[in-house]
């Protein structure tokens, strides 16, 4: 099979579009001649940028297009940038309607699209969904399985060893992170924990209360507590840590670009945080990191690799996938400081 010209779609968010990093290494492993299109939102463009693998990005503005003015105006330029090429292979990722768009103007002569096994709203009308043989693991594992039934040989070990995230960090984020450091007051140098703080559910935020605790336990035993996120929520959770705490942490919520976020994990002692897009990104990049998880299942989205270790909510109604939890429970809430610091520990022995 001869593969010039592949386009990958993978929108969001920035999990999501973590978990597929993979596709792009295998595929590049397997047609090193190829061209790799990645079609993305813009708020985890800076993560495919960093991945060495993917030739050219297309940013989808999705926002752009909910007004029919909208519609009008940008559907044209996208129209074009997506046919610039014809494809031999056109990957639809996500699964979604918007994705399945995007797959039915790609140009495919061959009409070789394909989607993982989960595919919804309509889109396994347009790619076809691939039932490989991991399609009850992991997620990565099956978008892994689409690149499989190509014939590329992609290895498989239970627990994620086998996976590669091609990241390339630029050498100036980490300059670029050691002057936010030292704009905080504190120096890159001295060994320290991020601390992503927010999530884009709430059933899956640590409560304030525990992650200032958590933070208090870093700092006696000499390691200083870094919050790191971005939003106005994590702004407000981040003062409100800050205020609950008896030595006020290294606060650099919405001060890191991707790039500087992504050195900071390379040179954390470890991370601790919640079942969000920035804690994938940290397991990605080897950053030894305990993942705190409550309403998701870790089967299907949990930490995969040897730096990546769970600490689930025991709750009974864990893993209800709901947003806002219908019985009023602060899910995190039961996972304390202690608990946490003891997992921690573990790692850093």
């Amino acid at each position: 099979m001869n593969l010039k010209n592949i386009l990958i779609i993978k929108l969001s968010s920035i999990g999501d579009v973590v978990h597929a990093l993979p596709v792009s290494y295998e595929l590049k492993k397997a047609w090193p001649d190829s061209h790799i299109t990645w079609v993305v939102e813009p708020v985890s463009r800076d993560i495919v940028a960093m991945d060495p693998c993917v030739d050219d990005i297309v940013v989808f503005e999705k926002k752009a297009f909910r007004s029919f003015g909208g519609f009008l105006q940008h559907f044209g330029p996208l129209k074009r940038q997506i046919r610039r090429r014809k494809y031999d292979l056109v990957l639809d990722l996500q699964g979604l309607f918007k994705s399945a768009a995007i797959a039915w103007l790609a140009e495919a002569p061959n009409g070789r699209k394909l989607g993982p096994v989960d595919m919804r709203e309509g889109s396994a009308h347009v790619s076809r969904p691939v039932v490989g043989p991991h399609a009850h693991d992991h997620v990565i594992e099956r978008y892994l399985d689409v690149v499989r039934s190509l014939g590329a040989l992609v290895p498989y070990a239970p627990d994620g060893s086998a996976v590669h995230f091609p990241i390339d960090v630029p050498a100036t984020a980490l300059a670029g992170a050691a002057a936010r450091f030292r704009q905080a007051g504190a120096d890159m140098k001295n060994p320290y924990v991020a601390l992503p703080i927010g999530a884009n559910w709430p059933t899956k935020r640590w409560p304030e209360e525990n992650l200032a605790a958590f933070a208090n336990l870093l700092y006696d035993h000499e390691l200083i507590p870094v919050l790191v996120g971005g939003g106005a929520v994590d702004v407000a959770r981040a003062a409100k840590v800050a205020s609950l705490m008896d030595i006020p942490p290294v606060d650099l919520v919405g001060k890191l670009s991707f790039p500087e976020l992504a050195a900071t994990f390379q040179h954390a002692a470890a991370v601790t945080g919640p079942d969000t897009g920035i804690c994938h990104l940290a397991i990605a990049l080897s950053a030894p990191t305990v993942m705190l998880m409550g309403p998701t299942i870790p089967e299907r989205t949990g930490p995969y690799g040897p730096s990546g270790h769970l600490l689930l909510a025991g709750r009974p109604c864990a893993r209800c996938f709901s947003r806002a939890c219908p019985k009023g429970l602060d899910c995190l809430g039961v996972i304390s400081a202690e608990s946490a610091w003891q997992e921690l520990e573990k790692i850093l022995r």
